[in-house]
């Protein structure tokens, strides 16, 4: 792969780019990220390259989706190594905007999307996904591309652009990519910069003990009795839980007694570093 990849910082010069590739009956997908690149972004991005003949990634720590006492300013950012990650993984145009650019002045029109949003992070963060939807319809409108691959991490988020996208009829296919995790489960993210050493030993059992809650679900038991017995476990390691609970996979529905299909998600602060995961729920064979 390259080690250099083209930037563009001006929504004309995305479109110019995007039109001239479509001309040539070539398809174009997107990796939408607000910097901060890991691997998880890296397998997006190859993920995209086999999807499709030219991959976007977009890079803007997008004011909206923060509340105001969240991480907004502290947020890590370094251009130059993120877009030389991001060429390694092999994108081909990186579009990175300031705010001006997304938001100019005068701008007025705020996007929500509901259903989805409800509870979990839409409960324990206002306004956040409407600073999702927002800027990911921008996004998709400024860039058109055939396919964007968003991360199932941000589980609730995948669902919530796949029901804007479906309900605005814009011509583009949401695809998620699966989880990257480290070896000893703890899911990749920008945040875990925020971990101290000893949050860091202590933050896989949050994946750990959602995993063994999926197994409980599978084998029968209630959601209530799988979810109480985590919820106390990763309280009694310093978790401090913000939400912990078993949903439909398709419309994050609340899902309670035994089930046979689930997803069980959870966000839990560790120290002042909010984690958040997903597992799903199958039946067993």
């Amino acid at each position: 792969m390259s080690t250099e990849v083209e930037i563009v910082r001006a929504v004309a010069d995305l479109r110019t780019r995007d039109a001239a590739w479509h001309a040539q009956g070539e398809t174009v997908a997107m990796v939408p990220t607000m910097g901060a690149i890991h691997e998880g972004h890296m397998s997006l991005v190859r993920q995209a390259d086999r999807l499709a003949g030219h991959v976007v990634a977009s890079i803007f720590v997008n004011p909206l989706q923060f509340g105001p006492k969240e991480d907004f300013a502290a947020y890590p950012r370094g251009e130059a190594r993120d877009a030389a990650l991001l060429a390694q993984a092999g994108a081909a145009l990186l579009f990175t905007p300031n705010a001006n650019e997304i938001y100019p002045k005068g701008f007025a029109t705020t996007v929500q999307v509901a259903g989805v949003t409800g509870g979990l992070c839409g409960a324990t963060r206002p306004d956040h996904f409407d600073g999702v939807a927002t800027v990911v319809a921008k996004l998709l409108l400024q860039c058109g591309p055939d396919i964007a691959i968003f991360g199932e991490k941000d589980y609730q988020q995948l669902l919530v652009i796949k029901r804007l996208v479906r309900d605005l009829n814009m011509p583009v296919e949401i695809v998620g990519g699966a989880i990257v995790r480290e070896p000893d489960g703890l899911a990749l993210s920008s945040r875990n910069a925020y971990l101290s050493a000893e949050e860091r030993e202590t933050a896989p059992l949050l994946h750990a003990t959602i995993q063994q809650a999926s197994h409980e679900l599978a084998a029968g038991l209630s959601a209530e009795q799988a979810l109480e017995s985590a919820r106390a476990s990763l309280e009694a390691a310093g978790f401090r839980v913000d939400y912990l609970e078993a949903r439909d996979p398709e419309t994050l529905a609340p899902l309670s007694g035994p089930v046979a299909s689930a997803r069980i998600l959870v966000a839990a602060f560790l120290g002042k570093t909010r984690l958040i995961d997903n597992v799903a729920v199958r039946p067993q064979a």
